[in-house]
Order: structure tokens, then sequence, then C-alpha cells
């Protein structure tokens, strides 16, 4: 049966639905439940609900999702980040009218594995720190990120606070800054304890962004590894015809996936 927008009872429950958004009981990403218990929560037929939720969906107010965790759900905005960001997270979302927050998962002083001393061009037994964080934007699990650092260029870092921008902290504490940045973006299905953390259904996309920061003396300080939740996070890049001291570059590397190379 098509659905249609309904009539007064319809009509009230949209008013209600709104009514909890201004107020702030209901937040971007928010999950108002499955038709059935909207249907109880609202005390209507799961026919009125449909009608109720048609408009809403249409202006874009409303998603729905599958799977086990699926439901109909309060949309939440993309985010928009440029290919190669060298701009903090925090300083991102501002720029785009967005709010922020971090939850610092887990840190870790140990020994630099293969593949993060290769990037970070130290021996295979220096130590790095590592940090895990959850990023929220405008409320909604957005990310999870892991950075690795030297621990001989930032000795007391896991003594700082850690909850805000880390390029900041590392700006003005140490004088690091990315002069350059090297990207590598792909996209993977979210395991069981990183579906978790963001809220969404198990083996969901992530793009999942490898980074390698350095400064202006070329020498690379982060190697960090961040999961975006692709239904929340755009991807842009910008390459100008005359800029050729950085042209974009394809080869096919060792695993046989073809790379695209924009540099910034």
């Amino acid at each position: 049966m098509e659905e249609t927008a309904g009539g007064a009872v319809a009509e009230d429950v949209r008013r209600r639905i709104l009514s909890m958004l201004s107020s702030g009981a209901l937040r971007p990403g928010s999950r108002l439940g499955t038709e059935r218990e909207m249907a109880e929560r609202f005390a209507v037929s799961r026919a009125t609900l449909r009608s109720a939720l048609l408009p809403l969906s249409q202006a874009g107010v409303l998603e729905r999702r599958t799977g086990r965790a699926g439901g109909t759900f309060i949309r939440a905005d993309m985010v928009q980040r440029g290919a190669a960001e060298q701009a903090g997270l925090p300083a991102l979302l501002q720029s785009g009218g967005h709010t922020s927050a971090t939850k610092v998962l887990a840190t870790d002083r140990r020994p630099a594995t293969v593949a993060e001393s290769a990037a970070l061009e130290i021996a295979e037994d220096a130590e790095v720190f590592v940090i895990r964080r959850l990023r929220y934007a405008d409320g909604v699990p957005l990310s999870v990120d892991m950075s690795c650092f030297i621990t001989e260029q930032v000795g007391d870092l896991l003594e700082q606070p850690l909850g805000g921008s880390l390029y900041e902290l590392l700006r003005v504490r140490y004088g690091l800054v990315p002069a350059t940045t090297n990207e590598t973006i792909e996209v993977v299905s979210a395991s069981p304890r990183e579906a978790q953390w963001l809220d969404i259904a198990h083996r969901k996309p992530l793009l999942a962004i490898t980074r390698v920061a350095r400064d202006a003396a070329g020498r690379p300080f982060e190697y960090a590894y961040d999961l975006f939740r692709a239904d929340r996070v755009r991807l842009t890049a910008t390459v100008s015809a005359v800029a050729h001291s950085h042209p974009v570059r394809e080869r096919r590397a060792d695993d046989g996936m073809v790379e695209r190379i924009v540099s910034a």
C-alpha cells in the first residue's frame, strides 16, 4: 500500500517529534526505534505512524537504517573533510558548523610495530606513544582514531590533556606542525568492537584513512589510522591543473590495488 501523509493523528505525531527536536530531547543521530516501538510509544497504529514519518523522511529530518542496530533515526548532517587534511578535527568540525567532542579510549607506550617503524622512519625497537580516541560530531560518533608518536619527540605526551586537538597540543608544546601530509584512503568493514564504538551495525562500511604527517624538515612525527563512519563523512579533493609541483599520480600497489596519489 502506498504511504500517505495521513490525517490529524499523524500530524500530531509529527508535531511531537519536531517538538522533541526543538527542545533538545532528540538530537541528530538519536534513535527513535523500530516501527513497532514507535507505534507503542506514540499510541498509534503502524499505518498512522508510517503516514506521520513519511513527510519527515522526505524533508531529510529522519532516516531509516537496516540491520540489528537499525530503526528510524534523526538524520545527522554529513561532515565534509578534505583529502590529506592538515587541520585538526575539532577545528574542521567548528568551521563546518558542527559541535565536537572526544573520548579517550586508551593510551599506551610500547615498541613500534613494523608498519609504524617504517612509516615513522625509526628503529623497530624504538618506543612510540599510542593514543586511541572516539570522536563525536553533533553528539553522534564519527570516527575512531589511532595515532602513534615517537616518544623521543614528545616525552610527556601522555601526561597532557588529550581530549582536544592533538595537532594544537603538538604545535604549542613540542613545536611540531604538519608541513606535508600523506594519506591512504580505503573502504573497510566495521569489526564488532568498532561497530560498538561507532554505534553502527557489524560490517557496516567505514572509510579507513592511514596518515603520515611530516614537519617542515621532512621528518615524520605522526602515524595514524582513522576509521570514519561512511554515512557521516564526505571526502573532497581539489586539484589544480597548474599545480605541477604536486601532480596527481596513479600506480599499482604491491597488493594489486590501484593507488591514486594526491599530495597536499
